[in-house]
This record gives structure tokens, C-alpha cells and sequence, in this order.
């Protein structure tokens, strides 16, 4: 069949099985997963489907003879392990029995392509988090711990932002207290800029997975995380970088009562910013709602922002309001 070739070209330009037939495309890249995530029709000959990819730079053509770029087995391969340079970044999901990684219960490696085994591989994390059973108008029903549009920002974050220049894969580790989603490489802005900026070093990637449906818009994707565990009431998402690891953690529901200082701090701090990200500003009001406190609960909201000033992460909005209570809030940066 092909040969495997390396360049000095873009990691996504890059060519990942050189000398293939027409053939040979259609049976390695799922070429009707493309058409059908785009919903387009798929074309009536071979031609038609080589020339659109060509155009995506998915495939390439050079002297007659047409090459696979990493973007297209990336993206589209029915699996990587046909591709010797590519198979070692499919994603890993691990899960182990408690809080610590002592015994694991079970881990998947996946095949396909990011873009044609997202979905596939979303539904899958998600089957396997815990779930809590509540009662809603005299309905039992189980409701995962982590929001599932969470889990799928985060996994296709680590999937878009990692560095292929660095060894290692993204990983999707399931604890008993916590979820941590991983990507090699170090992001290219600080984490406490997430919410608000977007920049990413594999734009083609990007570019393609978000015009496929698979991820937000640019910038908005981290802002969905916030709202949905504000919404579900869990701890604040942490993001840390860990040598040439980017770990992003999603925690199980905890009480306030239960909540370190660091984490209240930080809950405080990424509201802030989604309020400024949504053209709104941080009050004690909103700080409360946050945490699922009632009025009586605005002393402990005060004392939370107070804390958040404190360290520098953010500053009043002008001087609107002597009062604590009727203060609005944005992030120090703003």
C-alpha cells in the first residue's frame, strides 16, 4: 500500500501515509462521516469525494500520487493504528476503583479518528461516571454527577489543544471524587485566562472540529463548563499544568460547609469571569446563587469576596456602591 513519510511542514500538514490510491482513501478515512457531519450530501462518484478532501487539506496530490496528511487520519482514520506515527495518540479513558490510581477497573484505547469516534467516545465517559438518583414530580431518575456538555468541552479541549510535538496522548481518568481530562503540552495562555481568551497552536484541527458540531464556537467552550457546574452545584473545574501536562479536574458534589478556602476562592473567581464574559457583573446576589445560599447566607458571600480581593483575582467595578452587599464585581484583569 502506502509508505510513511516525515517533513518539516506543520504537525496537521504533515504527511501520514504517502502513496495511496483513491482506493486506498475511501478504505482508510471514514470519508462518510464527513459528509454526514458537515449534512451534505455525500458525492455520486470517487472523484467528488477525493476533490473535497483535497480542498480540506485532509489528503494532498503531488506528480499523480495522493498522500494522507495527519489532519486527515487525525480526524477521519476508521483506525489509527494503521498509521505507525499517529496510533499513540488515540484517547485514553482509565477508571479506577477509588481516589487514588491503586487499582484500576478498567481502561479503553481508542481506534477511530477524533472526529468520527467523538461522539462514540463521549457517550462512552459519560456511561461510566457515577450517577445520583433524584426525584423530580414523583419521577425517580439517575442524573450523572458531572454535566455531560462538560465532559464533552473539556475532552475535545484536550483534543484540539494538545502539543503533537510531545509524547503522550489525551487521557480521560475517572476517580470516585473527581474526573481529570489531560492533553500533552503546556497551553499557550495562562489557565486563569481560559474563560476569556482562545488560542489554540492546531488551528486547522480547530477550525475543522468546530465546523464539524464537535466543539464551541472560539471561547466559548470554557465558559460552558463554568455555567454547567455552577449549575450543578459542584466545586469549581481546576486547571493546572504539570510538567508538560495540561490537567483540567472536575469535582463531585460537595457541600459549601466542606469546600476549602482555595476552592471557594476559585469558584469565586472563574463567576466573576463568566459574569464579564457574559456582559454581566459579579454582585453578592450572584455569589449566593453560585453556591445555593439564601439571603441570610450574604455575610458568608461577603466574606468569600473579600477573600477573592484578597489575592488579587478581582476588584470592584468602579464605586457604584459603598455597601458589600450592593457592590458589583469583575475579574482583576478587566
Amino acid at each position: 500500500m502506502g509508505t510513511f513519510y516525515k517533513s518539516n511542514n506543520k504537525f496537521e500538514e504533515t504527511i501520514a501515509l504517502r502513496d495511496v490510491t483513491p482506493a486506498d482513501i475511501v478504505r482508510l478515512l471514514d470519508t462518510q462521516s464527513y459528509f454526514d457531519l458537515l449534512n451534505i450530501p455525500y458525492p455520486t462518484t470517487q472523484e467528488g469525494v477525493i476533490e473535497r478532501f483535497l480542498s480540506e487539506g485532509l489528503i494532498t496530490k503531488n506528480k499523480g500520487t495522493h498522500h494522507i496528511t495527519n489532519l486527515g487520519a487525525l480526524l477521519f482514520a476508521k483506525d489509527l493504528n494503521k498509521f505507525d506515527n499517529l496510533k499513540r495518540k488515540a484517547v485514553r479513558v482509565i477508571i479506577y476503583e477509588s481516589k487514588s490510581k491503586l487499582k484500576t477497573i478498567r481502561e479503553q484505547i481508542g481506534i477511530k479518528g477524533y472526529a468520527v469516534g467523538f461522539t462514540g467516545l463521549v457517550n462512552w465517559i459519560n456511561s461510566q461516571l457515577p450517577a445520583n438518583e433524584v426525584i423530580g414530580e414523583a419521577l425517580r431518575k439517575e442524573v450523572r454527577m458531572y454535566p455531560e456538555i462538560a465532559v464533552r468541552e473539556l475532552t475535545a479541549n484536550a483534543i484540539i489543544h494538545q502539543n503533537f510535538a510531545v509524547k503522550g496522548f489525551p487521557t480521560v481518568e475517572i476517580f470516585s471524587d473527581r474526573i481529570e481530562i489531560s492533553n500533552p503540552g503546556t497551553p499557550l495562555i495562562h489557565p486563569e485566562r481560559f474563560i476569556d481568551e482562545y488560542q489554540s497552536r492546531n488551528e486547522k484541527v480547530a477550525d475543522l472540529m468546530r465546523r464539524l458540531g464537535i466543539c464551541e464556537e472560539k471561547g466559548s467552550g470554557i465558559d460552558k463548563v463554568i455555567w454547567s457546574n455552577e449549575e450543578f452545584r459542584l466545586p469549581p473545574p481546576s486547571f493546572e499544568i504539570k510538567q508538560i501536562r495540561t490537567v483540567v479536574t472536575m469535582y463531585a458534589q460537595k457541600d459549601f460547609s466542606d469546600m476549602t478556602k482555595e476552592e471557594k476562592i476559585r469558584a469565586c473567581y472563574q463567576h466573576c469571569c463568566l459574569k464579564y464574559a457574559m456582559n454581566e457583573r459579579m454582585t453578592n446576589e450572584t455569589v449566593r446563587e453560585r453556591f445555593g445560599m439564601t439571603k441570610d447566607d450574604s455575610s458568608k458571600a461577603s466574606a468569600i469576596i473579600s477573600a477573592t480581593r484578597k489575592v488579587g483575582l478581582i476588584k470592584r467595578n468602579g464605586y457604584n456602591s459603598q455597601s458589600r452587599k450592593g457592590a458589583r464585581y469583575v475579574p482583576i484583569w478587566a
